[in-house]
């Protein structure tokens, strides 16, 4: 689940136990929020033989006749290679929704799929599983569901010794997560997670990835905080490896990034940014601090080079990056202090002007760090903390404009010096344009009397 720590300023005459408080209250349907604006994307992998490309065929749509043709061939064809050519095509059909449906609603059609896919011919075994993945790739619930037989056994295959079948598997099984409530209800006491945990021993960079992914797809669910989290059992994951192998993981991207130009990179740098994120709930928080405690700044020096990759190749991922840094530095002092020590407040600072959703989440990590008290904030200000913040007063989105708000006040809390300087910055004005805007009313008025009276 994604931590964000936000919420409403005190009214004046609240101590800094109420304003806590209210961030609190505020974390959990935040999380709810990020969990539904965010469409998890499915991912798929095609890769074709060269045979398959140079005879220009077009996939297309199958009607039952052709499909019932083609596995009838794969399941009793007299040469192994017509019996996988004819799998072959049968994928090439299940790349069009229409075949899709068609072949879910063709009776014995997933079972002859199923039975194929426990055969003992490992092409005709790898090529059961490439229809599958076609299937699990499916926008439609119905077709997720009805891959339901054949989810033990993608399972199972999980512990198998070939690298690219156990990446096919877990991009199917990812895929078919997020699509069906009923088929992660299924594969919960089929035993996804201890089976996931296994896979962190892989020494494959390719399994790693597809791991990240398919868990981070199981963490994500909607019903994830009622009936996935409690059952997620991260001590286990953490046993098996999973934070250690993951920031190991992380700091071979981050010199990755600096070694080579090639595209492609961001494709394993956002799973396993998402699965370390994932797994930094507040269960686990104890866990990660005695884990991750020699690596603190490595792991941190890390995420800033990643940041910095994806500001100049891919921007859109550096929201990724940054909920990372949240939940490390949201319930952990040693991982503010690491952002501290290391000097990375300026670099966090000059990513405010890229979006509005990158300003909101470099704002609450600087409140992460502010929230930890006078210590923390006595090395935020003097510094640039406070010009920059008066440039987002001047943002016209409320998000932006009340995480500035929350930060100020922490740092007007701690620092009353900071409200002096302020005051003299013209401080009162850049909030006067926010005192109309029904979201903000309460907290630029606190703000204010914190500002004129401590």
């Amino acid at each position: 689940m994604w931590l964000r720590r936000r919420g409403c300023l005190r009214p004046a005459g609240c101590g800094v136990e109420e304003l806590r408080r209210r961030r609190r209250e505020r974390e959990a349907a935040l999380r709810k929020a990020r969990r539904e604006q965010q469409l998890i994307s499915k991912r798929l992998l095609r890769d074709d033989a060269p045979e398959e490309g140079e005879g220009g065929c077009v996939a297309v749509i199958l009607g039952q006749a052709e499909i019932q043709q083609f596995l009838q061939l794969a399941q009793r064809g007299t040469e192994e290679k017509e019996r996988e050519r004819a799998l072959v095509s049968l994928r090439r059909g299940l790349q069009h929704p229409e075949t899709q449906q068609t072949f879910i609603w063709l009776e014995g059609s997933m079972r002859t799929l199923v039975g194929l896919l426990t055969s003992n011919q490992a092409l005709l075994q790898l090529e059961a599983a490439r229809c599958l993945h076609e299937l699990s790739h499916s926008e439609q619930s119905a077709v997720a569901e009805a891959c339901l037989p054949a989810t033990s056994y993608l399972l199972t295959y999980l512990s198998g010794h070939s690298s690219d079948f156990i990446e096919l598997c877990l991009y199917t099984l990812g895929n078919l997560i997020v699509e069906s409530e009923a088929v992660r209800r299924q594969l919960l006491p089929q035993g996804i997670v201890p089976a996931l945990a296994a896979c962190v021993q892989s020494p494959h960079v390719t399994v790693l990835e597809a791991l990240g992914y398919a868990l981070s797809q199981l963490l994500q669910a909607k019903e994830a905080p009622e009936k996935i989290i409690p059952q997620v059992n991260n001590a286990l994951l953490i046993t098996h490896g999973a934070l250690s192998t993951l920031g190991l993981l992380l700091l071979d991207l981050a010199g990755a990034v600096q070694r080579t130009e090639d595209a492609g990179l961001e494709l394993l740098a956002c799973p396993v940014l998402r699965c370390l994120s994932n797994l930094l709930t507040e269960a686990a928080v104890g866990a990660v601090g005695e884990q991750m405690q020699l690596r603190d700044e490595r792991v941190v020096a890390a995420l800033f080079i990643l940041l910095q990759f994806f500001l100049q190749k891919q921007p859109s991922l550096l929201p990724e990056g940054l909920w990372l840094l949240n939940n490390l530095t949201a319930n952990s002092p040693s991982f503010c202090t690491s952002l501290l020590s290391l000097d990375l407040i300026e670099p966090l600072l000059q990513l405010l002007p890229v979006s509005n959703v990158v300003s909101v989440l470099v704002l609450t990590v600087l409140c992460n760090v502010a929230e930890k008290g006078p210590a923390y904030c006595q090395h935020l200000w003097p510094g640039p903390l406070l010009c920059s913040l008066l440039g987002t007063l001047a943002f016209s989105d409320t998000e932006v404009v009340g995480q500035s708000l929350e930060l100020l006040q922490l740092l007007f809390l701690y620092r009353p010096e900071a409200a002096q300087a302020f005051l003299q910055q013209s401080g009162l004005q850049a909030l006067e344009r926010h005192e109309k805007e029904a979201q903000l009313q309460d907290r630029v008025h606190a703000l204010q009397q914190t500002a004129l009276h401590g």
